[in-house]
């Protein structure tokens, strides 16, 4: 197996901001995944619309739509990049019991939307988790990861 190079750090191990200036614009597409793993009647609850804090799974989409976009904002190294569409959606999932959150993120640029699409997923299960701790502070958030991505030097990533 050979080493590679971080490309985040510089030759003095300092971290540094990739230069993606001479990379050309290709279609980029990232999926990302999630779940959180709850009690069947916390799931219950949730599915219909029974929490005080309201509907739960259209208030986490959006909440993980608008992390999206903030993603250069959260981590360090990140590019801002234009989206060209962040789609959240959220599955109650009766056999883990939980919800399945799936994000997939698009743009037209020079690097790619992983941290994106992992953002949203990740935002996204920290709101269901905000909104239905007032029943259940046990819940788990678990198992975020890439799923697939397409575009870019790198080519295709199919991970499940």
């Amino acid at each position: 197996m050979s080493i590679q190079k971080l490309s985040h750090l510089d030759e003095r191990g300092r971290a540094r901001m990739v230069d993606v200036g001479a990379k050309p614009v290709t279609e980029r597409v990232a999926v990302a995944k999630g779940e959180v793993i709850m009690r069947p009647e916390t799931l219950k609850l949730i599915q219909a619309g029974a929490l005080k804090k309201g509907d739960v799974l259209s208030v986490a989409e959006l909440a993980g739509v608008m992390a999206a976009k903030k993603t250069a904002d959260l981590i360090p190294l990140c590019h801002p990049l234009a989206l060209n569409q962040i789609l959240v959606e959220i599955q109650p999932q009766p056999e883990l019991p939980g919800v399945e959150i799936t994000a997939t993120a698009r743009t037209s640029g020079k690097t790619g939307v992983e941290m994106e699409a992992l953002t949203a997923v990740s935002v996204a299960a920290l709101t269901v988790y905000d909104m239905a701790k007032a029943v259940e502070k046990t819940m788990q958030i678990t198992h975020i990861r890439l799923v697939e991505k397409h575009g870019g030097q790198s080519g295709d990533v199919t991970n499940e």
